[in-house]
């Protein structure tokens, strides 16, 4: 063969091989891939902006649904899917519209359904405003007017201060979630070692309620197979969280993006740190690899959440039946967990009673209305949450004093 004829079949195999390497190097970068992906290509001033590319509407939510009300967030556009969604609280005694509400746009803005809430009583501890998170969440995905825009597979929590020891609190009971975010967290109740849901926490360095030092033992307690991330801002005092504040948003926003969205494009905003301006520390577990999305569009429909239940003790006439769990525990303190199920047929209401073992107090119950005398106990349902279909389920929470014992449960129906 001559060398002319050599040199057109090199120059051929050359051009099958560009063309294979064009085609491996392109094709993750096709939004085709990546269903849950929303929004442009991010850069560094995009994602450093007050708002995304989204326009965006809100609804307020009154109280009376498992948490004190709030306001949902969400983009107004309907051609591009369903959307993650964030469950957002304050902190000790505060209230969203005076900490929280800038935030609500903000992210909407960036293609996330946004629920921001009140508590139940302004002096709910971490445990309590993690349990009404995941009631905000379940709210958000089942029955709220947008519940159609929200995939309720992709759900993340956040929270300021106590506010930041709910996120963990809602994170450590409901492993499914996509991330957690704790900002300035106060978080006395939770050990973070079974922590698996990926988590960002935040700290300032002027901080001397929840100071670096003890965010940063919250951020070493979490597994070193669990993605997680901590920055310290700088010259930030507490109640950072509490008002426009850009450097923050711009290190959150990724965040979210990577864990709810899968969206890998967001990445090289925070491994490594791309953009240090007021930021005094961060450390992370790079490369912060997010769960692989599906090949094909998820299916939108929003299924109702039905937490793991132990089993669960027949009620006299078999109309209801309740079983419990010890969601959490500390000296002289625990968290439970009741879950009511309909039998055969479906129910107007239920009431759950047990016996208080010697040195026990019930100081808190959330979706229920408590009643005691001496130590008998008895949960009657709220208004929202007593007529159950056949099989049909719910829950409710409660703060005790003393020590977690497995109590024998009745159930009954009127």
């Amino acid at each position: 063969m001559n060398p002319r004829a050599w040199r057109r079949i090199a120059v051929a195999a050359a051009a099958v091989v560009a063309a294979v390497a064009f085609a491996v190097v392109v094709r993750p970068a096709l939004a085709a891939d990546n269903p849950y992906q929303r929004g442009p290509d991010p850069t560094a001033a995009s994602v450093s902006a007050n708002r995304g590319t989204f326009a965006t509407a809100q609804v307020n939510v009154p109280a009376g649904n498992g948490f004190g009300g709030g306001v949902v967030y969400y983009p107004t556009d309907t051609t591009q899917g369903t959307f993650g969604a964030v469950a957002i609280v304050p902190g000790y005694t505060a209230t969203w519209a005076a900490e929280g509400a800038w935030m609500g746009p903000w992210l909407a803005s960036f293609g996330f359904v946004v629920i921001g809430i009140d508590t139940n009583g302004r002096e709910d501890w971490d445990t309590a405003r993690g349990t009404q998170l995941l009631a905000a969440l379940d709210y958000l995905t089942q029955r709220s007017s947008v519940r159609d825009r929200v995939d309720a597979s992709r759900t993340a929590v956040m929270g300021h201060s106590m506010g930041g020891g709910g996120a963990m609190s809602a994170a450590l009971r409901r492993p499914s979630l996509k991330a957690a975010v704790g900002l300035a967290p106060f978080s006395p109740s939770q050990n973070l070692n079974n922590l698996r849901v990926p988590t960002m926490l935040l700290a300032g360095q002027n901080d001397g309620t929840t100071t670096p030092a003890s965010i940063l033992n919250h951020y070493n307690a979490i597994p070193s197979g669990t993605e997680k991330a901590y920055l310290e801002l700088s010259g930030a005092g507490h109640g950072f969280p509490t008002s426009n504040n850009p450097t923050m948003m711009r290190n959150v926003i990724p965040w979210l993006k990577i864990f709810i969205d899968s969206d890998t494009r967001y990445t090289q905003f925070l491994c490594p740190l791309s953009n240090s301006s007021g930021i005094r520390a961060y450390q992370s577990s790079c490369p912060l690899v997010p769960s692989a999305p599906p090949t094909t569009p998820p299916v939108t429909t929003s299924p109702v959440t039905t937490p793991p239940v132990t089993p669960t003790t027949p009620a006299p006439g078999g109309a209801c039946s309740a079983s419990y769990r010890t969601t959490n525990s500390w000296p002289g303190g625990y968290q439970g967990e009741v879950t009511v199920i309909a039998g055969g047929s479906a129910i107007s209401g239920w009431t759950v009673g047990w016996t208080l073992s010697g040195g026990q107090t019930i100081n808190q119950v959330w979706n229920g209305t408590l009643s005691t005398s001496g130590t008998a106990v008895s949960v009657r349902n709220a208004s929202y949450n007593g007529a159950l279909a056949a099989s049909g389920s719910t829950t409710f929470g409660f703060i005790g004093g003393g020590t977690s014992v497995t109590p024998t449960l009745t159930c009954t129906s009127p």
